[in-house]
């Protein structure tokens, strides 16, 4: 993929470059930004820009994609590429974009490193960009074409036609769309964009997983993000633009600018058992996959594992035992920091009605080691990254293969 003389350079520089990435890529957004300021007030995400999430990931991403080109020569990172290009495709990123990136970036890099990105430095990083631009572009016409929008725009205006308050910070929007073009196909575990104008007149984007299958339209979960502070870092982060938006002003009647369904982290649709390990709002894609298979009636061994502050505070408790409920061969498992009244003792009701066998109780952190997992289980994990980090180990502890453990991140994917 790379030249040979390019691979020489690159291998040279990369220390170098991983080095000053953490520089380069702030300055790169001061001047991208400057240069066209509605790409920060109508594509990216201002809150990963203030937290600087989305710098550390966009480094993270070029210097994993220029070590694989070294390492695996004849090989392409395809995981990498096809997880950002189902993010752009969500956004209706375009490739007239891709050469704007390259401007600035560049510009960033020899402003940082000064007279080490000589001619042929910057000829070989090029190269570089493009083999990553070029493989993305490539990912994304194909999934623009899936979508039914060879042309990019994949979005459309959907009319509100319901919401369920599932907590006091998470809702459910029922949403169908205004015009009579056939639905646009999904896949359980995938998830929209969703567009709103703030007060600022900025169009600002989200991504919400698919919670469910309604028919003729799409189901998506919001949590309220709170604004706070860590005291002991120093730091503060400001309350969500969109999540509060979405809860305060969007009703039942209202329309919403929505995305084609993208992600690539959808449900293995096999015989081998599933093991899905959650946390918080991070329940989303699993409900939206338990949804799939209980309407398919699977007889598939199923365990859902689910992690929450308290009862009160776990979105989709019924749904969980209902679905679980409706499979011969599944069951619920949850854990409680703060169990409460209404969730103690090994069996208790979590749901409160119904006649569906009742989850397994537990108080404290998720220990997937406490379960009896099955040899083959394909997992999927959803919830804060430290969360997902244990449980991960917890499973490859159990037997669980690396190629079978996928996850879905709600932010710039830094594990990448």
């Amino acid at each position: 993929m790379l030249s040979p003389k390019s691979a020489e350079t690159v291998r040279i520089t990369l220390p170098a470059v991983a080095a000053a990435i953490g520089e380069v890529t702030p300055l790169f957004y001061e001047k991208l930004f400057a240069a066209h300021p509605e790409l920060l007030r109508d594509l990216f995400n201002r809150a990963h820009q203030a937290d600087g999430s989305q710098r550390e990931a966009l480094a993270g991403s070029i210097a994993a994609f220029a070590t694989h080109l070294l390492d695996h020569p004849d090989e392409r990172p395809d995981a990498l590429l096809n997880r950002i290009a189902h993010k752009h495709a969500s956004l209706g990123v375009r490739e007239n974009q891709y050469p704007i990136v390259q401007r600035h970036l560049f510009a960033a890099l020899a402003e940082v490193l000064g007279d080490a990105v000589t001619e042929g430095v910057a000829a070989a990083w090029d190269e570089v960009y493009w083999l990553m631009a070029n493989g993305l572009m490539a990912a994304e016409r194909r999934l623009y074409a899936a979508a039914g929008a060879a042309d990019g725009d994949t979005w459309r205006t959907y009319r509100v036609a319901g919401r369920v308050a599932e907590t006091e910070d998470v809702a459910t929007f029922f949403v169908r769309p205004a015009d009579d073009r056939p639905m646009p196909p999904s896949l359980p575990g995938q998830y929209v964009s969703v567009q709103v104008e703030l007060a600022d007149g900025a169009h600002q984007i989200r991504q919400y997983s698919l919670s469910g299958q309604p028919d003729g339209g799409l189901q998506f979960s919001v949590k309220r993000v709170p604004g706070g502070s860590d005291a002991a870092a120093g730091t503060a982060h400001p309350a969500g633009e969109v999540s509060g938006h979405l809860h305060d002003h969007v009703h039942e009647g209202d329309t919403l600018r929505v995305s084609a369904p993208f992600g690539e982290v959808v449900l293995d649709e096999g015989d081998r058992p599933l093991l899905f390990a959650t946390a918080g709002i991070g329940c989303t894609p699993a409900i939206g996959m338990l949804s799939h298979l209980a309407a398919a009636g699977s007889p598939r061994r199923i365990i859902a594992a689910h992690a929450d502050r308290t009862p009160a505070t776990h979105a989709f408790r019924d749904d969980l035992r209902q679905l679980t409920g409706k499979l011969p061969n599944a069951t619920a498992e949850v854990w409680y920091e703060q169990p409460g009244p209404e969730a103690t003792g090994a069996r208790a009701d979590a749901a409160g009605s119904g006649d569906e066998p009742a989850p397994t109780v537990r108080q404290g952190r998720m220990d997937l080691g406490a379960l009896e997992i099955p040899p083959g289980t394909v997992a999927y994990l959803c919830g804060p990254v430290p969360f997902m980090k244990a449980a991960r180990a917890q499973l490859l502890a159990a037997g669980v293969r690396p190629a079978d453990l996928h996850y879905e991140v709600f932010g710039p994917d830094l594990g990448l």
